[in-house]
């Protein structure tokens, strides 16, 4: 028993003299800044050592002065090692901000490396652009730091009619709505084409932006939507909600059908946000895929994505005088709708 005594000390006696590894403050990185709106942007970071020493607490601190501390604005995230990821809100649009992810242990607080990001401008600046291919001048607008086209395409370097024999998912087809023969300069004589532009195939809007100018992707119209319904363009003065809205702030206030429906493009409801946006969209109608137009001059408006959904059909959006939303759809890709192109980043 004394042995087992003896032994039991002479443990406790070489546990006490070995040396024991002393807390350091913990590591933090900062990830990108990615989601930027106006307000809002998201956050990451990853606390990739605890110091010897448990994490009480991770987040992320903010400024519009260099170097922020827990001191300035700040949000924590739990605790712990590992990643993490928040959304600030309530940020001020058009403002650059910095940014660093910060980690505590009873040690004390470190920071993570600094990142800046610039919030989206709230307003909408107009400009305008000439095509030098045939000298038509576009008024333009910017928003979300994009700057969109205010007018449809008008470029027309040839044009046929309508009927299926200009039906093509891999030739070029220019159409002008209402017109049936081959004559550039009649067509564009024509009423319909000095007020709604040209209406494309797929396969033409692909090629038909300027230089220095694309066909916007699904995606891009997705921004311009979120843009609008984020900063006021909902006919009703509400934010949010993205493409449900706002069509009555995107469309011109004449020209539509008359419709009765609360917000919808033809009600004279909510007259201070008819047009708001200034994207100025008209009812350029459509040339069907069975050959023929429909809808000009007063039911319905469409513009082409550059998104395919599959080999025959391509996204889209559509503006219709009795509705209050900006729709999406894939129709065939031999239709002809109208364009706006957007300037390249």
């Amino acid at each position: 028993m004394r042995k087992v005594i003896v032994s039991l000390f002479a443990l406790l006696f070489i546990y006490s003299c070995t040396p024991r590894a002393i807390p350091v403050i913990p590591s933090v990185t900062t990830g990108e800044v990615t989601s930027i709106t106006t307000t809002k942007a998201t956050f990451a970071g990853d606390v990739t050592a605890d110091g010897g020493a448990a994490i009480i607490a991770r987040g992320f601190c903010w400024s519009i002065s260099q170097f922020p501390t827990i001191s300035d604005s700040k949000i924590s995230s739990g605790t712990g090692l590992g990643v993490f990821t928040v959304n600030i809100t309530n940020l001020s649009p058009s403002t650059t901000y910095y940014v660093r992810a910060y980690a505590t242990n009873s040690v004390g607080t470190t920071y993570g490396e600094q990142r800046s990001f610039t919030t989206i401008n709230a307003n909408i600046e107009y400009g305008s652009f000439m095509d030098t291919r045939d000298n038509n001048l576009y008024k333009t607008l910017i928003a979300g730091n994009t700057e969109w086209m205010a007018e449809n395409l008008k470029y027309l370097p040839e044009v046929v009619g309508p009927g299926t024999t200009t039906n093509s998912y891999t030739t070029a087809y220019y159409y002008v709505a209402g017109y049936d023969s081959t004559d550039v300069f009649t067509a564009k004589s024509t009423e319909n084409y000095k007020i709604y532009g040209v209406l494309y195939n797929w396969k033409a809007a692909l090629i038909a932006c300027p230089s220095g100018w694309h066909l916007p992707s699904d995606v891009e119209w997705t921004h311009l939507e979120n843009f609008l319904a984020d900063n006021g363009y909902n006919f009703d003065g509400t934010t949010g909600g993205g493409a449900e809205r706002i069509a009555k702030s995107m469309a011109t206030d004449s020209g539509w059908l008359i419709s009765y429906i609360v917000g919808a493009v033809g009600n004279i409801d909510y007259p201070e946000n008819r047009n708001k946006s200034g994207f100025s969209a008209l009812p350029s109608g459509q040339r069907a895929s069975d050959g023929g137009f429909s809808n000009v001059g007063s039911h319905s408006g469409t513009w082409w994505t550059s998104t395919e959904h599959s080999t025959y059909d391509a996204w889209n959006r559509n503006l219709f005088y009795n509705n209050r939303n900006i729709s999406r759809s894939y129709p065939d890709k031999v239709s002809g709708f109208s364009i706006r192109c957007i300037r390249d980043n």
